[in-house]
């Protein structure tokens, strides 16, 4: 899954690793070493400008809040729990199948943190058993340093409880899409525990390749089967990780030394 990530780029390196045209410099967020669900995040989309008379789909960095809350919706209350998505059931999910058709986007991270699952906690899992509390997170990343995009669903939900001119009266909201996490070798393994995604969660975010952002933010593609092929996995091999503090547990820690890399799993954690 991806329920935490860092995201420290700001919107002119954002903007011009994505060649995005639009972008509004009163958008601009700090750095975030510990992004949760229901904040703000930065997405990449392509959708024409509002109230332009020219149509044609515009590039665009903007901001939305980590939590699909479908136009149909009654109240965004269950925001929190849709911040993923299934790669194998997003075509069919009632909350995701219109937003996959036609309102796709590009969520940019340095990376993700995912905290350790070993067999037996997994079983617990999937018997709905509490698991234990102590888990030694990780923070995964491109090996290369590049910019980790993940492929998102966004949509606009309609708050009725408000009038038309209220700041407020449009959420702009958005998904993650996860797929089975890879059984391959890292490409940059800890010296100790985990030799491959899967070794740490059996679900990672879609990472898309720089060779399928523009098919993927394309709102002329529409065709589900289609849209499907986009999904496939990244190639393998790409990926490293490494441990770091359990103080990223705590979404009231925020800083860069949240990515610092340790030298092993924390004294008393899970691997």
């Amino acid at each position: 899954m991806c329920g935490r990530y860092a995201s420290s780029r700001g919107p002119e390196d954002l903007a011009g690793i994505f060649e995005a045209e639009k972008w509004e410099p009163e958008e601009t967020l700090e750095p975030d070493y510990n992004v949760a669900p229901t904040k703000e995040v930065y997405a990449v989309l392509d959708r024409p400008l509002k109230d332009a008379d020219d149509r044609r789909p515009v590039r665009q960095l903007r901001r939305l809040k980590w939590g699909l809350v479908p136009s149909w919706a009654k109240s965004p209350e269950g925001a929190a729990r849709m911040i993923n998505a299934r790669a194998e059931t997003v075509h069919e999910k009632p909350s995701y199948r219109r937003a996959f058709a036609a309102r796709r986007c590009i969520v940019p991270a340095d990376g993700y943190y995912e905290w350790v699952t070993a067999r037996e906690e997994r079983d617990l899992e999937v018997e709905g058993k509490k698991k234990r509390p102590r888990k030694q997170p990780y923070f995964v990343l491109p090996a290369d340093g590049s910019v980790f995009a993940m492929a998102g669903l966004y949509e606009f939900w309609r708050d009725r409880t408000l009038p038309d001119d209220h700041p407020l009266a449009w959420w702009a909201t958005c998904s993650v899409i996860t797929t089975e996490a890879e059984t391959a070798p890292l490409a940059v393994a800890p010296a100790e525990g985990p030799r491959t995604l899967a070794d740490i969660h059996p679900r990672m975010p879609l990472m898309l390749t720089p060779d399928r952002w523009d098919a993927w933010l394309d709102p002329a593609r529409t065709d589900v089967d289609d849209l499907r092929s986009l999904l496939a996995p990244p190639p393998e091999g790409l990926m490293r990780a490494y441990p770091v503090a359990t103080a990223v547990s705590n979404v009231r820690n925020n800083g860069p030394e949240l990515l610092k890399e340790l030298a092993g799993p924390e004294e008393g954690t899970l691997f």
